[in-house]
């Protein structure tokens, strides 16, 4: 697979792109959702998305905080791993439902796990999170951006 359109064209013909999903993702660093929700949602749906470069970006981030490598492991099963919290299965579910939402729809039960588990504000906040994801998720698998992985 190679690169249709680089990373660098792409935020060098398009500054704004890069600029407005960076504020949208700056939800993130005023919100009440805490980074290791973060990077789980980030990871899950980068998954879904088969968004190859984000999986890689979003693992070495979630291992640099201080994530676990053996929830990085079983995160596509998380519903059935036993070391997810209860605020962490809403969020991950809210982020399977939005992403997923052309082939089904978001269930009340989703909606009011994840705002039991976080208030309404807390919601929106995952919620932007999640939307900048897929977008990025959009982006990079579009245009085929590469990790940089060296084994």
């Amino acid at each position: 697979m190679s690169t249709r359109i680089s990373q660098q064209s792409v935020y060098r013909l398009a500054p704004r792109l890069a600029k407005h999903l960076t504020a949208l993702g700056d939800v993130a660093s005023d919100s009440t959702v805490n980074r290791s929700i973060i990077h789980l949602v980030n990871l899950r749906v980068s998954q879904i998305n088969h968004c190859c470069f984000c999986q890689h970006m979003h693992s070495q981030e979630a291992r640099e905080d201080g994530e676990h490598q053996v929830r990085l492991d079983v995160l596509p099963a998380w519903r059935e791993a036993p070391c997810f919290s209860t605020q962490e299965r809403a969020a991950l579910a809210w982020a399977e439902a939005l992403t997923l939402v052309s082939q089904q729809t978001v269930s009340d039960s989703d909606y009011q796990n994840a705002l039991d588990a976080f208030g309404e504000q807390g919601l929106i906040d995952l919620t932007a999170i999640i939307v900048q994801i897929n977008s990025w998720n959009r982006i990079s698998v579009g245009f085929q951006f590469a990790p940089d992985i060296s084994i």
